[in-house]
């Protein structure tokens, strides 16, 4: 199963702070241990919003409306995409994560399997060559 760990953003992230030495390193070494136990499969850090856009959709039409957004704790400030057997697994590793004050949401990904009669043949052949392109164009 993959699972989106959504870090929730702040004052400080939406102003633009940076992290500090010890903090990237704490980071880092956690990013390491996740990737030698075959968990971690993306994850970054986001810029503010003030850099940003977002597109809403009505009747069909997009509209775009440029960053920043209010409500700093409602936006993400930066993301992992894990693999693990269960969200409890993915509860275990985030509880390790070198935060002091942050918040962080987690949501299970949807496999294709999981819309049921309504992937097809036809669409879960074309999910699969989509992945493996994707993973082609990652090496």
């Amino acid at each position: 199963m993959r699972f989106m760990v959504m870090v929730k953003g702040d004052e400080n992230t939406e102003a633009g702070a940076m992290p500090s030495e010890e903090e990237l390193a704490a980071m880092g070494r956690f990013n390491e241990e996740l990737v030698k136990a075959g968990v971690m499969l993306a994850g970054d850090g986001l810029h503010p919003t003030s850099k940003g856009a977002k597109i809403r959709y009505s009747g069909g039409k997009p509209t775009v409306v440029d960053g920043p957004f209010a409500e700093a704790k409602e936006l993400v400030a930066g993301f992992w995409m894990l693999q693990a057997k269960s969200k409890e697994e993915v509860l275990e590793w985030m509880r390790r994560a070198p935060f002091v004050d942050a918040e962080i949401e987690i949501r299970q990904v949807f496999e294709t399997e999981d819309f049921g009669d309504a992937a097809t043949p036809e669409i879960r052949e074309s999910e699969e060559k989509l992945r493996a392109q994707l993973a082609e164009q990652q090496k």
